[in-house]
């Protein structure tokens, strides 16, 4: 006598009843879900086919290249006679354009399903808004390079909103890494300012705003992915075009629509045409944060992105024509310094740094060597 119920066959006979329990092959017992949380595709590339240094690599060349052209045309449509005013109507069109991205990312994917809830991504949505369209606006008041400084100066509050949302634990080193650099990016346009300075009140309070918002999405985000095993292209698509439908309502409400529409409609090369590159870019560099926040967490993700705004400043200079000192050395050295740091922090098994016995032995021994080497 025989009877099955699911995954277990109970059989017994005269003799003894025993209990048998057959176990399904891991693609029939596996649901969709879990086997796209297995994988962690970015821009059509497998992540987790590569070893876990060869994954930080790949997102860390993602982040760089792309947010490195991202910036130059972000401040190039910026510097167009006219443009300033109109920071809102550029976060919307690129909304507008990410939402379209993360559509057709999530189209080609197989499990289409959303995984977190809406009422989450209220909240996501809300938090980009004021992260990318304060910070679009405050271009309109500030120079590029100290509206870059304030953003970098966001790893301290990523690591209190750990704190606070996630109940995390930054040893003194986290710390030392977090001051060091964004101690040093301050330092590295301080010098700007004082040589071209274009201060406003309003600039730094629209920053500011933009910074806090900054400091609390990367750790809420993450938590999101965590818990509930979100894909990149869904946290894209449903954050960006909520935020979409929050800006259309904001400027349709607040009368700024039309002018920027005007604007931008006697320009549409250097407008929609910039703005399409400049949105592509972000949008291939936030799939590689995001990736970066999954697999390496909030902290990791900020302190990558902050070392890219310092090349970001860089090329600033370069491409833009402004005057160099060597405070802008040692305000380099500083963020080289905490990402160090940070990156140490993270991998004290794999990187053993001599102690100060070993460095003093080595140095006898070469001199030993040396003066061998003179009596022979």
């Amino acid at each position: 006598m025989s009877a099955k119920f699911g995954l277990m066959d109970f059989k017994y006979n005269n003799s003894r009843k025993h209990i048998s329990i057959s176990i399904p092959s891991t693609t029939e017992a596996m649901s969709p879900h879990i086997k796209s949380s297995e994988e962690l595709r970015v821009l059509g590339i497998n992540l987790t086919c590569f070893s876990q240094p060869t994954q930080f690599f790949i997102c860390v060349a993602g982040v760089f290249v792309f947010y490195l052209v991202y910036g130059y045309l972000q401040e190039l449509i910026f510097s167009m006679e006219g443009f300033k005013p109109f920071g809102w109507y550029l976060t919307l069109v690129q909304f507008g354009f990410y939402s379209l991205f993360g559509l057709v990312e999530l189209q080609l994917t197989q499990d289409k399903r959303r995984r977190i809830p809406g009422k989450t991504y209220i909240i996501i949505a809300f938090l980009t808004v004021g992260t990318m369209g304060l910070s679009n606006t405050s271009l309109g008041y500030l120079n590029y390079p100290t509206q870059v400084i304030f953003k970098c100066c966001k790893l301290i509050p990523v690591m209190i909103g750990g704190i606070f949302i996630q109940g995390k634990r930054y040893n003194v080193m986290d710390v030392s890494a977090a001051v060091c650099m964004s101690l040093g990016l301050i330092w590295f346009t301080l010098a700007d300012s004082k040589v071209a300075p274009t201060f406003n009140v309003t600039g730094v309070i629209l920053i500011s705003m933009a910074l806090c918002a900054d400091a609390a999405i990367g750790n809420v985000q993450e938590k999101a992915m965590k818990l509930h095993n979100g894909s990149n292209s869904e946290m894209v698509l449903y954050s960006y075009s909520i935020g979409f439908v929050y800006i259309l309502l904001g400027l349709f409400c607040m009368g700024g629509l039309s002018p920027a529409v005007a604007f931008c409609s006697q320009h549409p090369v250097k407008t929609y045409g910039y703005a399409f590159f400049f949105s592509l870019t972000g949008y291939f560099g936030i799939s590689f944060v995001l990736a970066l926040i999954k697999l390496f967490g909030a902290l990791v993700a900020v302190t990558v992105t902050t070392g890219r705004k310092a090349m970001t400043i860089i090329l600033s200079f370069m491409f833009f024509s402004k005057p160099f000192t060597f405070q802008y050395v040692w305000g380099g050295l500083l963020v080289i310094l905490g990402i160090f740091l940070n990156v140490y922090s993270k991998n004290k098994d794999k990187m053993q740094l001599p102690s100060l016995a070993d460095i003093r032995n080595k140095i006898f021994s070469a001199r030993k060597s040396r003066l061998l080497s003179q009596t022979v």
